[in-house]
């Protein structure tokens, strides 16, 4: 059968949607598919309604079982007391879920409101549909699945009954019938039901009542007990043994359509039990980092916490029964287990010299099942994890809440190092990140800044050099890797806001720099990988810029990277770790090693948590690994005004591009040619000279193949092609949408086939021949929420007369030299009815006339003034030719990325 990849994903409006031929996806037959698709075809909400109502052929993948799970809990709170309103979840539980929400596109933007805002939909949509259909409720549910056949019309209570000690518990089934003139059920003894049956001489109606208890008796042996005996139809009082069998079998009466009613401190999924309990990190450890070791003190505690001391136990364990009420609370115990691993824990004590590395103590608080703990097969399924419970000490404690709350990392010596070295203000949000990653610095923790594109990743850890710049050893030096393409990036902004770090270039024509005085040596991957003595070196830190670099583990860029040695390491990335299990163990193997295992442990884990219960399993395996790494990953969205409140609605951002060897050779070339005409040329001859030459290198600049007029556009021999990709690809990732300018019609077709490579979709392209009746169609394309991914225009057919409001960032990718154009241009964007910030990317090349010109834009000098108030480019013919050559020279070191 034809398998396609799929899954659902959410979108920036933090819309369901279904996503086929996803890297991210699951396999799923074409069959199951195109149901789904029906089901959907009516919108978010009513697909969610169904995919809960209705049973399919196959294993659903991830995504899918987990709004699955979310509609059917909607579904069957309805059922329970049908017409009633349907009881939201707390606050809490709706946190849970959003823990246990599996890797996805989109997975970054799901939070406890948006999971309310859905909730609200699919319980419309489920009104609506009942509204418009002509039978009964329980007609509508039957239909779907044989899951809510009766669901809700019976139901099986237990009560405490504390007045008798030798049966403290009381027992009875009823039915739910709707009164008249009532929108409320009522809830009458099950027996009624029986009488009523006699008085009206048929069975119908009752056997079609316990078709969910008939069910229940075949897969409980317990309640059929208690159908056989006719104990079902009588309110009887029980034994703790026969209270206790009863609990155990809820999972079982639920899966048959019977409704549970128990009392408030017993929880089926997660029962009440005593358990171990390991008191981890109360103290600080001896050492800095993962290895360090935490002790840890070994007790038994009850589900409020409170303790239980081995003189209690021991009394305990001379009682019976399994379900024991301890200090006023009824909870389970396993005399067996328990003993099993206290024993474990003390022996474990003795042989590690009382501590355990940071790396499995965090594991063990997460619930991530290490080596530490005692064979799972030896003690029980599930026992070392069911039976114990592992607690932060004080000192873990508060280091994990400031790490996962930065607004609580307040340290005095940053605010000085600040306000004494940067030469710039961060705003809010940069200083609470600032903080957060000189925690990690403190207690040399490796961490991951995942922050949006354009929220100032670069400036954050700029500044964190700052305050770590005295105290960092002297002959160990930061080293920052990044894409050649950010290399022109990194100087610029260090040059801008850290003057005071003095900055080394490893590059090809430097292979072995002095290091004396240095603090940071930039790098590319490439370079890593081919020079022995950086894995040679002891550095300070090392931090990897676009750190989805080494997401494929088995690469030898990867094993360079991560081979080197140093007190700490930082990852930057914007693209969202949320959307890919896979990446995940590799980019925490370089920050920090150890904590989710070996390759092998975590696959083997992940594979074993999808064994036996798939969806259960992996809902814990992927709640679980959201807690453990959850400290070390700082990510803040451009969309969330509850963390960036103060964030301008339009930022702009120069991003530098690199010339290949292709175009310096060819910039080099015109800037000759240009010399020598030059010295002959006189009046409109001369004027026309400078034009077509300026012409010619902004054409190199682009793309060689532009200014050749023949030849492939490959994406190697020109940087901006590079830097496209950089950039769309993380646009693509978070879904978002992107406009293109440029003022070259010639250079739209390989750009636009481009383009539609990395988003994996065509989308659309403007330009003068276009008819202007034409183009409302396009504009109300794109504006449409699942519309084209990019927009490609020319700068004169585009710049004016288009609201383009679904776009978030604007990619100038030559520039007009002209900065009311271009800004007539970027409002195509940001204009009134944009409710996104606006990221604008202004692209140049290092080294040639474009970053020259962007200088005299920038500093507003005089000279800048008269060159561009009206046409720029007419004015630079008016320069001497000792000032064009000047202005039009190339720097070849900054061209390569190198200076």
């Amino acid at each position: 059968m034809d398998g396609v990849l799929v899954e659902l994903s959410l979108s920036p409006e933090r819309c369901v949607y279904l996503n086929r031929d996803m890297q991210t996806g699951e396999q799923l037959p074409l069959s199951e598919v195109t149901k789904i698709e029906e089901l959907f075809a009516g919108g978010a909400a009513t697909g969610l309604l169904h995919l809960g109502l209705r049973d399919f052929k196959s294993l659903l993948p991830s995504s899918f079982l987990f709004w699955q799970t979310f509609s059917r809990e909607i579904i069957t709170r309805f059922c329970k007391l049908q017409t009633a309103n349907i009881d939201q979840p707390l606050s809490t539980e709706m946190q849970g879920m959003v823990d246990k929400a599996p890797f996805m596109k989109g997975a970054e933007y799901l939070s406890e409101g948006v999971l309310v805002s859905i909730w609200q939909e699919i319980e419309k949509a489920l009104r609506k549909e009942l509204q418009n259909f002509p039978g009964s409720v329980q007609e509508y549910l039957s239909q779907y699945s044989s899951r809510w056949n009766l669901v809700g019309r019976v139901c099986f209570h237990l009560a405490e009954n504390k007045n008798n000690e030798q049966k403290p518990f009381a027992f009875l089934a009823t039915y739910t019938t709707m009164a008249a003139q009532s929108s409320v059920a009522q809830h009458l003894p099950l027996k009624r039901a029986l009488q009523e049956s006699a008085m009206e001489k048929t069975s119908a109606a009752l056997l079609s009542l316990l078709i969910p208890v008939q069910k229940a008796a075949t897969l409980s042996p317990f309640v059929k007990g208690l159908v056989d005996s006719g104990t079902i139809f009588e309110a009887v009082a029980w034994t703790v043994h026969e209270a206790h069998r009863f609990l155990r079998d809820i999972p079982l009466m639920e899966a048959s359509g019977v409704i549970i009613r128990v009392p408030n401190w017993w929880n089926a999924q997660k029962p009440p039990r005593l358990k171990t309990e390991i008191h981890l990190g109360g103290r600080p450890g001896s050492v800095l980092g993962l290895g360090s070791l935490l002790e840890f003190d070994i007790g038994l505690a009850l589900g409020n916490g409170e303790q239980l001391t081995r003189e209690e136990w021991n009394s305990l364990q001379k009682g019976e029964g399994s379900l024991v009420k301890i200090k006023g609370q009824w909870v389970e115990v396993d005399r067996d287990k328990l003993n099993a691993l206290l024993s474990h824990w003390d022996q474990l004590k003795k042989v590690s010299r009382g501590g355990l590395s940071m790396a499995e103590g965090l594991r063990l608080l997460a619930g991530i099942n290490p080596a530490t703990l005692p064979n799972r097969e030896a003690n029980g399924e599930g026992a070392s994890v069911e039976w114990s419970q592992v607690t932060a000490g004080n000192w873990l404690k508060t280091v994990l809440e400031k790490l996962k709350n930065p607004q609580q990392c307040q340290e005095k010596a940053v605010e000085e190092a600040l306000s004494r070295e940067l030469q710039g203000t961060l705003r809010p949000y940069q200083r609470k990140g600032v903080q957060w990653l000189w925690t990690l610095y403190q207690l040399r923790l490796g961490g991951c800044l995942a922050d949006d594109m354009g929220l100032g990743k670069t400036i954050q850890v700029l500044s964190l050099l700052l305050c770590v710049k005295e105290i960092c050893p002297p002959d160990s030096p930061h080293l920052l890797i990044v894409p050649a393409s950010l290399i022109g990036n990194w100087q610029a902004e260090a040059a801008r806001f850290a003057p005071s770090l003095k900055i080394a270039v490893a590059h090809s024509s430097a292979p072995k720099i002095e290091l004396k005085g240095v603090d940071l040596v930039l790098t590319t991957y490439a370079f890593v990988h081919r020079w022995e003595w950086f894995r040679e070196m002891k550095w300070c830190l090392v931090i990897l810029d676009e750190a989805q670099s080494i997401k494929n583990p088995a690469a030898k860029q990867t094993l360079a990277v991560k081979a080197l040695i140093s007190e700490m390491r930082l990852a930057l990335t914007g693209t969202p770790i949320e959307n890919r299990l896979g990446d995940l163990w590799s980019l925490f193997d370089f920050t920090s090693p150890g904590l989710l295992g070996s390759a092998k442990m975590f696959g083997a884990y992940a594979k074993r948590a999808n064994k036996d219960n798939p969806q259960l399993e992996h809902t814990r395996f992927i709640a679980a690994l959201r807690k453990l790494t959850q400290p070390y990953i700082l990510r803040r969205l451009k969309s969330d005004k509850t963390i960036i409140s103060d964030l301008p609605d339009k930022t702009e951002m120069k991003t530098y591009c690199h010339l290949s060897k292709a175009q310096i050779r060819l910039y080099k070339e015109a800037i000759g040619e240009l010399a020598k005409k030059l010295e002959k040329a006189e009046g409109i001859q001369r004027r026309g000279i400078v034009l077509s030459s300026l012409m010619r290198l902004k054409q190199i600049c682009n793309h060689p193949a532009q200014w050749l007029g023949f030849g492939e556009f490959t994406e190697e021999a020109s940087g901006k092609w590079i830097r496209v990709r950089e950039i769309c690809e993380e646009i693509a990732e978070k879904q978002e949408k992107v406009l293109i300018f440029t003022q070259f019609k010639e250079i739209m077709p390989p750009l636009f086939s481009f383009l539609t490579s990395l988003f994996g979709r065509e989308g659309l392209i403007l330009h003068g021949d276009i008819p202007v009746a034409k183009r409302t169609a396009l504009v109300q394309n794109f504006q449409q929420d699942h519309g084209p991914p990019f927009f490609l225009l020319s700068l004169r057919a585009g710049g004016t007369g288009l609201n383009l409001t679904k776009a978030t960032h604007v990619i100038h990718f030559d520039r007009w030299w002209n900065p009311a154009v271009e800004n007539q241009a970027t409002d195509r964007a940001y204009r009134i009815g944009q409710k996104h910030p606006v990221l604008v990317h202004q692209f140049i090349c290092q080294g040639t006339i474009e970053e020259k010109i962007d200088a005299l834009i920038t500093s507003k000098k005089n000279l800048s003034k008269e060159l561009l108030e009206g046409e720029g480019e007419i004015l630079l013919t008016e320069l001497s030719n000792e000032q064009v050559l000047q202005m039009v020279s190339l720097n070849i070191q900054r061209a390569l990325g190198e200076g």
